[in-house]
């Protein structure tokens, strides 16, 4: 499902009045201007916002959907970012945002990884390139922790549309953390006895000269981040059934 495909972001227009307009066959933006399925107001607001929605998708402005769709329903943004979709994921050496820091961060965007590390290239600038060059974050509990943590840590504002796949999961029954899910929807990864307080434990010794600590780290985060790439196609697969699959 790609977001041409939805009319909620507009004012007035709600999940009913969107699944009225599905079930007269207006499925996309194209198939609108010919309708009479709305009231004269609702109908003169749609064809205002669909002019700005056409500019938003030439321009990749995903911040324009984002600021008007219900967060839970973001997901269906994901098709539209395509290879701008940056799935990210940080490490720390606690959970306390205003005293741990954080160690690593991996970003997963059209097939590769970046991995910033701290003392070495983890900085605020080197964060900001990286979120700038994605139309939309995509994460696991990010909302609630990585971008905070980071916000904290590197005294920064993140304001790049972000998708964070938990709630998602938890819509279709997929609850627990991260690795968990994984397994339930049988996505495999190296080092699987690796969590996060083992994460604490290989930073601390690599801050006492453990590189291979470090690279273990390392390869956990870059699956962190890669793995949710995979799991994000299996969510809105699911939720795109759900959602518009009878209407295709």
């Amino acid at each position: 499902m790609r977001i041409e495909n939805s009319f909620i972001f507009v004012d007035g227009v709600g999940e009913r009045t969107e699944r009225r307009l599905w079930e007269a066959g207006v499925t996309h933006w194209d198939d609108f201007s010919g309708t009479d399925v709305l009231g004269s107001k609702t109908h003169a607001s749609v064809e205002t916002a669909l002019e700005g929605a056409r500019e938003a998708i030439a321009a990749d402005d995903t911040r324009f959907f984002a600021d008007r769709l219900p967060a839970k329903r973001r997901w269906r943004l994901y098709e539209n970012a395509g290879e701008n979709a940056c799935f990210f994921d940080i490490e720390t050496t606690g959970l306390d945002r205003h005293a741990d820091r954080v160690t690593t961060v991996s970003f997963h965007r059209g097939r590769e990884t970046t991995t910033l590390v701290a003392g070495r290239d983890l900085t605020r600038e080197a964060l900001r390139r990286e979120f700038e060059r994605s139309s939309l974050l995509v994460s696991f509990n990010g909302v609630r922790f990585d971008v905070p943590f980071l916000e904290t840590a590197f005294d920064c504002s993140i304001d790049t549309p972000h998708l964070d796949l938990m709630y998602p999961c938890r819509r279709i029954g997929l609850d627990g953390g991260l690795k968990a899910i994984e397994r339930e929807v049988g996505i495999d990864r190296a080092d699987d006895d690796v969590d996060g307080r083992e994460a604490v434990r290989l930073w601390r010794r690599y801050e006492r000269g453990d590189e291979d600590a470090l690279d273990r780290l390392v390869r956990y985060n870059r699956a962190d981040a890669r793995n949710l790439e995979a799991l994000s196609g299996r969510v809105v697969d699911v939720l795109d059934r759900e959602v518009f699959g009878a209407y295709r």
